[in-house]
């Protein structure tokens, strides 16, 4: 009977250790984890431009860690690069948007404050035209005339001015990943 009730107290003494020990975790170390993973790099740039571009910065930092998980030199498959991944069509609408005085060329897009800058440019843009972070993300990812189309259409759009359903597939999961992505970024930072 005494080694029973040695055994039981015993196990019940590590369950409470495990407690304890995941509590400290939660409390401590699960924070500094989802800080690394979802970090805020280039702060001073997406901070400033996110302010000029009256954008919320936790959106900003949402579409870099889905575009190029913060890596400076990504590159896709269809010729986007940098941090917030700009084609070169792009970049320039930007640039015609901004009318600043200095041509950038491509190989500027891997400079994090000037392809940071020029991102909030588009993603800004997107938001005054469409009206809404949803519908500008997905032009952002899609292409706004892509968006324009499916805003046209009753399949897609009751009103004309809100997507309630995305026809690509790839675009509607980046929608959603980003807004995810932008809600533990909330949590973790408001």
């Amino acid at each position: 009977m005494k080694k029973r009730t040695i055994t039981f107290v015993g196990t019940l003494a590590l369950i409470a250790a495990v407690f304890a020990l995941a509590a400290v975790w939660q409390y401590v170390y699960k924070n500094d984890l989802f800080e690394t993973v979802y970090e805020r790099g280039y702060s001073q740039y997406v901070e400033k431009y996110a302010a000029e571009q009256k954008l919320d910065p936790l959106l900003v930092y949402a579409v870099i860690k889905n575009e190029s998980g913060f890596n400076p030199q990504a590159r896709s498959s269809i010729g986007a690069r940098g941090l917030m991944q700009l084609t070169p069509d792009t970049f320039e609408w930007a640039q015609m948007l901004e009318q600043t005085q200095t041509k950038y060329t491509q190989s500027d897009l891997d400079t994090p404050e000037i392809n940071i800058r020029y991102g909030t440019v588009v993603l800004s843009a997107l938001v005054k035209q469409f009206g809404n972070e949803k519908t500008a993300l997905a032009a952002y990812h899609a292409g706004r005339t892509n968006v324009m189309k499916w805003l046209a259409d009753s399949r897609y759009s009751h009103d004309g001015k809100t997507l309630y359903n995305i026809p690509f597939s790839e675009t509607r999961r980046y929608v959603a990943k980003v807004a995810k992505t932008k809600e533990i970024y909330k949590k973790l930072y408001n």
